[in-house]
C-alpha cells in the first residue's frame, strides 16, 4: 500500500459484504419456484450466485429446458415475494457492526454500494438501523450503470463528499473489484462473503483478501497509520 495513501471513507457492497441476506433471499427464492411448480434448492447451491442478482439466482436453480418467460415469471414473483420479507431472517455477518462503530469512532465516513435495486436496498438498510449512519446509499438503478461501471461508485464519492483516491471498497464478486479499480480506489475481496467453488478472488486484482470483518477493521487501522 502506498504510504501516500489517506483513507477517507469506506464503501461495502451489501449481499455477502455488509449484510447476510441469503436467508430471505433463498427462502423467497423458494417459495416462488414452489408457487411454480417447481422444486425448492438448497441454500449452497443458490447462495454463490446471489452476488449477481434474481435472474442468475433463478437461473441457477431452474434446468436449461425451462423457457426464458418462465424464468422470468418466477424472477418476479421471487422479488414481489421479497419486498415484502425483506429482513425476516437477514443478519449483519459477524462483526461488521463492530468495524462500522470503528470506522465511526475514527472519524472515517462509509456507505453502500450495491446493484440491489433501490425498491429493495432502502427498505433493507431502514430495516437494519443503518440509513441514517451510512454517509450515502447508492443502488443498482441510482445511477444509469451498475457496477463493474465507475458511475455509481463516483456518485457514492459525490453524496459522501470525498475523492475515490480516498476511499476503499470492499465486495465479494469481481465485478466489485472491477468497479472499485475502475473507479480508483482501493479494493477488498470479502471471502467471507458469497464467493463460488469456482472463484479465483486472488486474481480479482484486489489490494487485499479478507477474510473476515475483523480482519477488514485491522486493515483500516493499518492504512490510518500509514
Amino acid at each position: 500500500m502506498p504510504t501516500d495513501f489517506k483513507l477517507s471513507c469506506v464503501l461495502f457492497d451489501l449481499d455477502g459484504t455488509l449484510v447476510d441476506t441469503a436467508p430471505d433471499l433463498v427462502s423467497c427464492l423458494n417459495k416462488a419456484l414452489i408457487k411454480h411448480g417447481f422444486t425448492v434448492i438448497t441454500s449452497d447451491k443458490v447462495k454463490p450466485f446471489i452476488s449477481f442478482g434474481a435472474v442468475a439466482m433463478v437461473n441457477a436453480s431452474l434446468k436449461e429446458s425451462a423457457s426464458k418467460e418462465l424464468k422470468a415469471t418466477v424472477v418476479e414473483t421471487m422479488l414481489d415475494i421479497y419486498q415484502n420479507n425483506i429482513a425476516e431472517h437477514s443478519v449483519f455477518f459477524e462483526g461488521i457492526l463492530d468495524t462500522l462503530d470503528a470506522i465511526e469512532a475514527q472519524g472515517l465516513k462509509w456507505g453502500v454500494v450495491t446493484n440491489k435495486r433501490e425498491r429493495f436496498t432502502d427498505p433493507l438498510m431502514a430495516a437494519l438501523n443503518l440509513t441514517d449512519r451510512a454517509a450515502c446509499i447508492i443502488s443498482g438503478d441510482t445511477t444509469g450503470n451498475p457496477k463493474p461501471h465507475p458511475e455509481p461508485m463516483l456518485a457514492a464519492c459525490k453524496r459522501a463528499d470525498v475523492i475515490p483516491q480516498e476511499c476503499v471498497y470492499i465486495g465479494d464478486a469481481s465485478h466489485d473489484i472491477k468497479a472499485g479499480k475502475n473507479a480508483q480506489m482501493k479494493t477488498l475481496a470479502a471471502l467471507y462473503g458469497y464467493i463460488n467453488a469456482d472463484d479465483t478472488p486472488e486474481t480479482w486484482g484486489a489490494d487485499a483478501l479478507i477474510k473476515s470483518p475483523k480482519q477488514l477493521t485491522d486493515w483500516i487501522n493499518s492504512a490510518l497509520c500509514l
